[in-house]
């Protein structure tokens, strides 16, 4: 059966039930103040409260798993810059914190999809971009899936401190590599932000020199930031393909611009980065840790800081979200966790005596 008239089925399904006005209230509460376990740990608990309620609300089993790691090499969460400077880099001596997966119905012991976005911002900053859009449109993913007849195979994700160096998703990745339940990831990372004038959308330097492809579209269109950018592996082809289907038959339908990142998945991918520095803007959020791990992901994104000239400041507000794209892209991202099949591992069954 082909993919494109059930992904256009379902989208029209989902965009009958989503509802804007519920990821503005989401986006407005957990973007009232800056949240971060080392910075703003009280407000990182009233934000972890929302969106356990909203799970629950939705029929999701939630579960806080806590995490304490040391010695990990990462970032500073300090306002301002971008990620990938020098200037950020920290080795952190020890950090506390703690993931929410949330699951629906009995899954078995069969593979699962996990839909993922970090629930931190860096200090100073309220994040409604980055990113309160991002859990906004995972909570509306989970009221959508929710409401289906029969349950689908995904598990939800709300990473702790990946302003410090996706953390929280590397310790989730770690229990979630080959031979595991989770087979492939989706990543919702600053999902909010769009601008339709022509030259709002930058280009990394040297980024056209390595994808050209992905760069000559963003120049087709006059460099307007208008669309979702698709970053995938070979691994998972398949899952980009249904994200780009549902994007186009979204209300609104949102542009896409898909990239392949050449690179394999597993260490080897990692290092091949340091090689071809354009291509370590390709893993700047918690997707990376599960290509690292071996498992398929996709890069969901509006560019941050590329499109986004609030990133990291304390003017990344909730009233400069563009809530009907946001809802889009929540349904778009709804109908590919619905529908995308990774292998997944092969596990001996299990005989009841």
């Amino acid at each position: 059966m082909e993919a494109g008239p059930d992904v256009t089925a379902l989208v029209r399904e989902l965009t009958g039930r989503a509802d804007p006005a519920r990821l503005r209230d989401d986006v407005a509460y957990l973007a009232e103040r800056p949240r971060g376990r080392t910075h703003a740990p009280e407000a990182m608990l009233r934000a972890e409260a929302h969106v356990a309620r909203r799970l629950a609300e939705a029929g999701w089993r939630t579960e806080r798993q806590p995490f304490d790691v040391r010695w990990r090499p990462g970032c500073t969460d300090r306002a301002g810059g971008a990620r990938l400077s020098p200037f950020r880099f920290r080795v952190h001596r020890r950090l506390t914190g703690a993931n929410l997966l949330a699951e629906l119905g009995d899954e078995g012991d069969g593979p699962v999809v996990l839909v993922g976005a970090h629930l931190d911002t860096v200090a100073g900053s309220p994040g409604a971009d980055d990113n309160a859009s991002g859990v906004a449109a995972l909570l509306e993913v989970a009221r959508l899936l929710g409401g289906l007849p029969r349950p689908p195979a995904v598990r939800l994700a709300c990473f702790d401190m990946e302003e410090l160096g996706f953390v929280g998703a590397r310790v989730a990745a770690r229990a979630a590599g080959p031979g595991r339940r989770v087979a492939g990831m989706l990543c919702l990372e600053s999902v909010g932000c769009f601008a339709t004038a022509p030259g709002t959308q930058a280009i990394p330097p040297g980024f056209g020199a390595v994808f050209p492809s992905a760069a000559g579209a963003v120049h087709a269109t006059g460099r307007r930031g208008d669309f979702m950018l698709v970053v995938h592996r070979r691994s998972s082809d398949t899952a980009a393909d249904l994200w780009r289907r549902a994007a186009g038959a979204a209300e609104p339908p949102l542009p896409v611009v898909t990239l392949r990142d050449p690179r394999p998945d597993g260490p080897l991918g990692a290092l091949a980065g340091l090689a071809v520095p354009p291509m370590n803007h390709l893993g700047r959020s918690d997707h990376a840790a599960f290509w690292n791990a071996g498992v398929p992901a996709v890069l969901l994104t509006g560019t941050a800081n590329f499109r986004n000239p609030r990133y990291h400041r304390p003017t990344d507000t909730p009233d400069t979200v563009d809530h009907e794209r946001l809802t889009a892209v929540a349904v778009a991202t709804a109908a590919t966790a619905a529908l995308w099949h990774p292998p997944g591992p092969s596990r001996p069954r299990r005989h009841r005596r």
